[in-house]
């Protein structure tokens, strides 16, 4: 079997993210790839050089995009020999895309590739009616003046309205938004949290443009330098004045205007290549694109329609034989407030160490173009603290299948670490706040995952003599001194919490899933021993049941 290549991330681009009708109302989505493509060929200096394939999307797409990733790479200046591939998996496209491409490196199909994506909400396509479309294919169709004039028999001027483009979920006819207030009633998340953690997401984004952490992230285009949603001086005052934007007759909706993202225009895009395509073009290696894991839950039968990222991130980590203690930051996208907190409550995920430099609620959610944004991000905070592991997640719409969400982790050169890889096979369970065994199951949806992770660890360091490294860990790792990184001239900055924001209880091991040596959650089995005890969720009992 061929050996697996580790797949560099080299670096990335990205145009600021506008809001809809503003700064980018006269540009496409094709405009858009193209500048945010050439701006990958600059900074790399790859103009007129072949790039083993592009792959990119859009979601909100007119007929005229057609094959927009090859178009978008000739516009943007790279050799007409480099392949494009356009792909759409809704507010995943990019991030799926980079999962594709980072397959194609790791296997030695391709050496070099770029996921990108791009959308546009000001130049959505605007269509008529069907019955209207269909008088003009007749018409086109018909051979004679008689016949063309007869397919408008009966036509009345209402045919003329058009239709806007809609993102109601087929399956269910309710919009996301619509979906995330029943989320953020089945999970408890008040409108002030929502708020509170809106006003957060502008006040660190803000913050991160003042430090300069997107100077080398951000390629100007039209004018715009910067993203233009920011609000660094909101305030939850100025938030509670907003009325319900998705349930307006209940007298209990929670979701805004200001805490759900906005319509938004953008593009961004990654460079992904083996080590040895980086090397020989003295390119630098800014992290490692090391596993993936796209899910899907049943949202049409009462699962909540974004919450597909706790199995997706559960079965990942469980895959790659690590725990929510071996991530040092997660990059989670905030489509609403509500979904995020909701993500945050089913994991358990201490929020210092997510979006610390603002979120889609501030920057903006164009929505073919946050996987690779998310994944930009992540790399950057990696590199800027000297941190080691990352994890990127995206929620997405129901589209071909329900609900999947794409979930990546990044790692930069960091000393091997001691980890197991926890045992494969079983589906992860979808979260419920009520579930049966909730207090022995805290994390609900990972509980099965990292039950006996801690104790796991445990046995791998003594089998070891804690010095050897799990098949997992091996291929994404290297020394330390292999990639010394660029200099940091930042401190780590504390990351603005909400007035409402809770602190993690000081001491606390997320998951119970520590560094080697750390001590086993309560009922987990010790070395050599099997657990007494079963999961109260299945009922199943054994080391890769619930906790």
């Amino acid at each position: 079997m061929t050996e697996l290549k580790r797949v560099a991330i080299v670096g990335s681009a990205r145009i600021p993210f506008a809001r809809g009708g503003t700064a980018y109302a006269d540009e496409t989505n094709l405009s858009m790839l193209g500048t945010v493509l050439g701006g990958v060929a600059d900074k790399f200096g790859l103009k007129g050089e072949k790039i083993d394939e592009v792959i990119a999307g859009a979601v909100i797409n007119h007929s005229r995009d057609f094959n927009l990733a090859r178009e978008a790479l000739l516009d943007a200046g790279f050799s007409p020999r480099t392949p494009g591939t356009t792909m759409q998996i809704a507010c995943g496209t990019s991030l799926q895309a980079a999962l594709v491409l980072a397959a194609k490196i790791a296997t030695g199909q391709i050496e070099s590739g770029i996921a990108a994506g791009a959308d546009s909400v000001s130049d959505s396509p605007i269509v008529f009616g069907s019955k209207f479309q269909r008088r003009l294919l007749d018409a086109n169709a018909a051979k004679t003046t008689g016949q063309k004039l007869g397919a408008f028999k009966g036509f009345s001027f209402g045919e003329l309205t058009p239709v806007a483009p809609s993102v109601n979920e087929p399956r269910t006819g309710l919009s996301m938004g619509q979906h995330c207030e029943l989320m953020a009633k089945e999970w408890g998340i008040s409108r002030r949290d929502q708020d509170a953690l809106a006003v957060a997401s502008h006040r660190n984004a803000a913050a991160a443009y003042d430090e300069g952490f997107h100077d080398d992230l951000v390629v100007p285009c039209a004018g715009l330098v910067k993203d233009n949603n920011i609000r660094p001086d909101t305030n939850l005052d100025k938030m509670s004045t907003l009325k319900p934007a998705f349930d307006k007759s209940s007298g209990k909706g929670t979701l805004t205007a200001g805490n759900s993202t906005p319509l938004t225009d953008g593009a961004s895009a990654v460079l992904l290549a083996s080590e040895e395509w980086a090397k020989a073009r003295g390119l630098p290696i800014l992290a490692y694109l090391t596993t993936g894991r796209v899910a899907g839950n049943d949202f049409a039968h009462g699962e909540g329609l974004l919450m597909a990222p706790t199995i997706a991130v559960s079965e990942m980590l469980e895959r790659a034989g690590l725990g929510f203690g071996d991530i040092d930051y997660f990059e989670i996208n905030e489509a609403f407030a509500a979904q995020y907190l909701a993500c945050e409550k089913a994991l358990e995920l201490d929020r210092d160490k997510c979006n610390v430099n603002g979120g889609a609620l501030a920057i903006g959610h164009p929505l073919g173009a946050t996987g690779t944004r998310l994944l930009i991000t992540l790399c950057n905070q990696l590199e800027r603290e000297d941190k080691h592991l990352g994890m990127a997640s995206a929620c997405i719409g129901g589209g071909s299948r329900p609900d999947p969400a794409a979930g990546t982790t990044a790692s930069r050169p960091a000393p091997t670490p001691n980890r197991r890889p926890l045992s494969k096979g079983r589906p992860i369970p979808y979260p419920r706040p009520s579930d049966p065994g909730r207090a022995s199951c805290p994390s609900r949806a990972v509980s099965r995952v990292f039950g006996v992770l801690a104790g796991m660890d445990q046995r791998w360091a003594d089998d070891s003599g804690g010095s050897g490294a799990s098949p997992a860990s091996e291929w994404c790792s290297r020394p330390r001194s292999a990639s010394p990184g660029r200099p940091r001239t930042r401190g780590r900055r504390r990351k603005a919490r909400p007035d409402s924001s809770r602190s993690p209880t000081p001491g606390k091991s997320l998951r119970g899933c520590g560094r080697p040596g750390a001590p086993a959650p309560a009922g987990t089995a010790s070395p050599g021993t099997e657990p007494p005890w079963s999961c109260r969720m299945t009922g199943r009992a054994g080391p890769s049941n619930c906790s």
